[in-house]
């Protein structure tokens, strides 16, 4: 437990924000690559991959009261082992609602409800970038989720966004991410719809002056990486005004980031290679090319037929 309690030590959290406190996942610590730790204060969320002995458990908890500065109110486990990763409660009792804090904004989770709780702590770097790059630009947000980069738009100045997610209910949730923001529901949009099938319609939405890209890992039928993402990029030339950005996530970390610059690149040979970004400090990772990728391109300002397209 010792290494867990100095990560703890290392990630406490600023101002009541939302932090990762334990990163198993990114094969840096032996023996705990089946943990991770989240503080959405004042619940800590511990996610196992493995089964682990009650003692180890009651361990944890008692290391996770004594760490904090402020005793968690509750702590809830998720036990990603097992099918539909299901949570319970190993200390205390959650509130009726919480929102994840982060840079000023709020975003609501639904713990205890879902496998992903409606908020991904390591795209935090992702909302700042869009953040930063909004002002005055019309945004579409796709594969939205529950709308975290569009507030984040919203929030740094997007005169408009476009949300498109197949999954109704977490459209729902991106809905009300902008409520609790104050943010006028009049600047976003929120569209029930496959992208891939509905691509014309969205065409006529356009154009964009940034798109957002962050598809699932996989997500059955609909989206897999190797077969969707080369098919998404291609579409991407329809939908953005010259000197239009690109915000992409890739999360598959068989394919490495390399994979997605050479389809951006042979889409739009003659755009920018603005960055490319990953989680940062509090996700630690042995291997850095199989983690998640955050690549940043801008066109030319150029006539949108320009670019090329397969």
């Amino acid at each position: 437990m010792q290494i867990i309690h100095e990560e703890i030590m290392r990630h406490l959290p600023i101002n009541g924000e939302t932090r990762r406190l334990f990163h198993g996942r990114g094969q840096c610590f032996a023996g705990y690559e089946d943990l991770v730790i989240d503080y959405f204060p004042p619940v800590v969320m511990v996610i196992l991959y493995r089964q682990r002995p009650q003692a180890w458990l009651e361990e944890l908890t008692a290391l996770l009261c004594s760490a904090l500065s402020e005793p968690p109110r509750a702590i809830l486990l998720q036990e990603r082992f097992l099918p539909n990763g299901p949570s319970r409660l190993l200390q205390g009792d959650l509130p009726e609602s919480l929102d994840a804090r982060e840079a000023g904004l709020s975003f609501r989770l639904r713990l205890g409800e879902a496998q992903n709780v409606g908020f991904f702590p390591d795209m935090a770097v992702g909302r700042k970038l869009v953040r930063e790059r909004a002002a005055g630009k019309r945004v579409l947000n796709l594969f939205a989720y529950s709308c975290s980069f569009s507030v984040a738009a919203l929030a740094g100045g997007a005169t408009q966004v476009v949300n498109l997610d197949m999954n109704r209910g977490a459209l729902e949730l991106g809905r009300r991410n902008h409520q609790i923001n104050g943010i006028d529901l009049r600047r976003a949009s929120f569209l029930s719809v496959e992208f891939f099938r509905s691509l014309g319609k969205v065409r006529k939405l356009g154009p964009f002056d940034l798109v957002i890209c962050d598809p699932p890992a996989s997500q059955g039928k609909s989206f897999t990486a190797e077969r969707h993402w080369p098919k998404l990029v291609r579409s991407l030339p329809e939908l953005l005004a010259p000197g239009g950005e690109i915000v992409a996530c890739l999360n598959a970390p068989n394919l490495g980031p390399d994979y997605l610059d050479r389809l951006l690149v042979e889409t739009f040979p003659l755009a920018e290679n603005l960055g490319l970004y990953r989680p940062g400090e509090d996700f630690p990772e042995a291997h850095p090319e199989c983690t998640v990728s955050l690549h940043h391109y801008q066109l030319p300002v150029v006539r949108a037929e320009q670019a090329v397209a397969f």
